[in-house]
């Protein structure tokens, strides 16, 4: 994995040593130059960037530049946390797309069988087709979520590039993907086609408007997820610079953070990607918001809280609820106050699950449900086991 990565720039250590002591970067383990690779033994997150964008459709040719925004998050202070963090520099371009593919896989890969996070500061989205294969490894069931105003699935008969890496992930073997949701798209960047699909693959989707009016709604998203993918894009112009991101609708700096947090602290999530990210040496402002992204979702990971053994009544409240012919088991946590709803194992189809297993809901979900409403999310998480 070592050979993969080249040092941080002695720009950014010549920046970081120009920070207070008790800053965030002089509590890290960095990969330079003079100290060689760090040492992984006690470290929960690993922070790492990828630099490719040759499968992006509208590419200039000019890889991303990290530099900027590791200098913003450097400098922020961090939280009461008790989590080491590294970072091990960047994977440079391959000779070929593939070969960056097959690093990045092979890092994750590693980090993960090491219970290490990745974070991954990336070019071009098509990245997390690699970062996904990575969970090949593990022989199991994986949840993509995906922050973008896109859905990105493309055809899936054409080259692989980063608006179409969606759907090479549905239909390329191994077929390790149970759900894939998207948080926050837009109806005018997504043909009705790609809209369509992703209701008749029974996806999630969330629209811009809805997660915006209530940023509450994604909580239990994510807290199913093993990754979380966030395109750049997906934060309206005016947080980063106009030059920089092309759509003057998206989140805004709170709503984005906070969506790091909820994926930080969810349980399941062990990588965090943020892609399409390109040189900000010019844009200060973007460059620090996406520190303050990274530092939302490292906060959030140093809050974990285990939520307990489901089967222990002490820890966990169950509460049936009869909807006509159809009886949904809830679970609350006593700890975390969290809930989920039971997806049914049927012996007699060929299931994607082997076995009954829990759905994170939200607590208007049961509401919902004791007023003879179906969860959207459990009825589309029970007809893709069916199917």
């Amino acid at each position: 994995m070592i050979d993969f990565f080249r040092p941080l720039s002695q720009d950014v250590i010549a920046h970081l040593e120009s920070l207070p002591e008790s800053v965030l970067g002089n509590s890290m383990r960095l990969h330079t130059e003079e100290e060689g690779f760090p040492d992984l033994d006690e470290v929960k997150m690993v922070v790492f960037g990828v630099k490719e964008i040759r499968k992006k459709v509208d590419h200039n040719g000019v890889p991303p530049n990290f530099d900027a925004i590791r200098k913003a998050f450097y400098g922020l202070y961090p939280g009461n946390w008790e989590h080491t963090l590294a970072d091990i520099g960047d994977i440079n371009p391959g000779n070929s797309v593939e070969d960056t593919y097959f690093a990045l896989s092979s890092v994750v890969t590693t980090l993960l069988k090491k219970k290490l996070i990745p974070i991954i500061l990336g070019g071009s989205q098509d990245l997390v087709y690699a970062n996904y294969r990575a969970y090949d490894y593990f022989d199991r069931m994986v949840n993509l979520v995906n922050i973008d105003s896109k859905f990105d699935i493309g055809n899936a008969e054409e080259t692989l590039h980063n608006n179409s890496y969606v759907g090479k992930i549905v239909v390329e073997k191994p077929f390790n993907l149970f759900n894939y949701s998207n948080i926050g798209y837009q109806s005018y960047f997504n043909h009705p086609d790609e809209i369509a699909l992703v209701e008749k693959l029974y996806f999630d989707s969330y629209r811009l408007g809805e997660v915006v009016n209530d940023i509450t709604l994604v909580e239990p998203i994510i807290r199913d997820a093993d990754l979380v993918s966030l395109d750049i894009g997906a934060i309206k112009g005016s947080e980063l610079s106009y030059n920089k991101t092309r759509s003057p609708n998206g989140f805004d700096g709170r709503e984005i953070c906070a969506i790091a947090r909820y994926s930080g602290i969810s349980n399941r999530v062990s990588s965090f990607g943020i892609y399409e990210l390109e040189d900000y040496t010019e844009t200060e402002n973007a460059a620090l918001l996406i520190a303050q992204i990274l530092w939302y979702f490292i906060e959030g990971v140093n809050y974990r809280i285990d939520d307990g053994d489901m089967s222990v009544t002490d820890e966990f409240v169950t509460y049936k609820v009869l909807i006509e012919e159809e009886v949904l088991f809830f679970k609350k946590s006593l700890k975390t106050e969290r809930w989920w709803i039971e997806i049914p194992f049927i012996r007699s189809l060929n299931n994607k699950l082997k076995s009954w297993t829990l759905l994170p809901c939200s607590h208007q979900d049961y509401i919902d449900a004791c007023n003879q409403e179906i969860p959207e999310r459990w009825y589309k998480a029970r007809r893709k086991n069916e199917i």
